[in-house]
């Protein structure tokens, strides 16, 4: 059975409001005991009678982390629900196997079977509590390093001023697009933009203006096209776009929306307003060929031809001639 202890209560040892705790108990009374202790101290409860039951609840994305297990149970015991637990992925889930076997054997079978603590009955409720805590600790640092984790990998994938894909990604991206679209037979626009006379803001109005002008430029490319559509910062004042699923009078009309998205409202700074404008290139996999080097230097040779033709415009690769804005 579980051995109650004294009540007291420290404010150093409150957990935070909300921490949520699976019980898997099939006595009503030890489970009814637990439920009552953990409540106690804050923790928000789930309580099953059984592993089929605790099966069920883990296998949510927003299962409780903390995990009180009682080894023999009807259907599913403890120790076949630790091991399934750990097939799982994240997030990591802590596990404290609660049993009357307190042989040495069979706590390495408990833990070799998955679990992260073990507790024989009788045992004291301070003690679980600790326990608890312990684990409670271990989840906020497993926690910590999986943010530290991800933050690292948006950081190797995005461009620290725009926050879009950075060079590599976009033409990784590039690259998954173009297989993809070579599978279903369907065709890939791609457009090159560069804002026009970039330095001269930058010569102008400093390097400070000219980062808000591409920070600016960025949410404005990303918020005028689709969700499943990718815009990177390719270089510079250069960006890569790259459209899904269009022919070459969608891509037009998207690059026509993206140029007006840019030049049509002046961008503000801390040092006024500034008016810009960009160039586009476009090209098509239909009429490059499905590699990705040839896709973006069509894209590339459409820019210059916009540049050349007068800049804030938009080309097509192929087009030999002036095209009205």
């Amino acid at each position: 059975m579980i051995q109650p202890s004294s009540n007291h209560e420290d404010s150093n040892s409150r957990v935070q409001p909300g921490s949520r705790v699976l019980i898997a108990e099939d006595d009503p009374i030890s489970r009814r005991v637990l439920q009552t202790w953990l409540q106690r101290w804050h923790y928000a409860v789930t309580a099953v009678e059984d592993g089929a039951d605790a099966w069920n609840v883990l296998q949510n994305q927003d299962a409780p982390k903390l995990a009180i297990l009682d080894w023999v149970m009807p259907g599913l015991d403890g120790i076949e629900l630790c091991r399934r637990i750990r097939q799982l992925p994240e997030p990591y889930r802590y596990v404290i196997l609660v049993t009357g076997r307190g042989e040495k054997q069979d706590v390495i079978t408990g833990l070799e079977a998955g679990a992260d603590d073990y507790l024989t009955k009788p045992f004291d409720s301070e003690e679980l509590r600790a326990r608890l805590r312990t684990g409670g600790r271990i989840l906020d640092l497993q926690d910590a390093l999986l943010n530290a984790q991800h933050a690292l990998e948006f950081e190797a994938a995005h461009d620290a001023l725009t926050a879009l894909w950075n060079r590599r990604a976009i033409l990784c991206c590039l690259e998954h697009e173009l297989n993809r679209a070579r599978r279903g037979g369907k065709t890939l626009g791609v457009m090159m933009a560069d804002l026009d006379h970039f330095k001269i803001i930058n010569d102008s109005r400093g390097h400070l203006v000219g980062d808000a002008v591409l920070h600016e430029t960025a949410r404005r490319l990303q918020s005028s096209v689709r969700s499943y559509d990718s815009v990177g910062r390719y270089g510079g004042e250069e960006f890569l776009v790259i459209i899904s699923d269009c022919g070459k009078s969608a891509l037009l009309d998207s690059a026509e929306r993206l140029r007006h998205a840019v030049t049509d409202l002046p961008i503000p700074t801390k040092a006024g307003d500034v008016q810009v404008t960009i160039s586009i290139g476009l090209a098509l996999s239909s009429e490059c060929g499905p590699d990705c080097e040839a896709v973006v230097r069509a894209a590339d040779e459409a820019l210059y031809l916009a540049k050349a033709n007068g800049r804030n415009r938009v080309e097509v690769a192929g087009n030999k001639v002036v095209r009205l804005r």
